[in-house]
């Protein structure tokens, strides 16, 4: 392309992704400033659970699911046995 005019080249990604320089984006930029006096320290992978709560077991869980759609079962077929015919 040594003939060719700025308007007339193509750049594409290959073009930008062998650029000789990269320059960093703003927010890198601004981490790597904070962190050259204060660095970070270790953060663990997946944090710790919480144990505010106490968790409820799973057949607590699918008992109450279970009840509660009797409960529904039950109030729409009352509610079918007292309408008017």
């Amino acid at each position: 392309m040594p003939g060719q005019e700025d308007g007339e080249r193509e750049f594409d990604l290959r073009w930008a992704d062998d650029a000789a320089h990269k320059e960093p984006s703003a927010r890198a930029r601004m981490l790597a400033a904070r962190w050259k006096e204060n660095p970070p320290g270790p953060v663990p992978f997946r944090a710790a659970p919480d144990r505010g709560t106490s968790p409820r077991s799973s057949w607590m869980s699918t008992a109450l699911v279970l009840g509660c759609v009797a409960v529904v079962i039950v109030v729409l077929g009352y509610a079918r046995f007292r309408a008017p015919y």
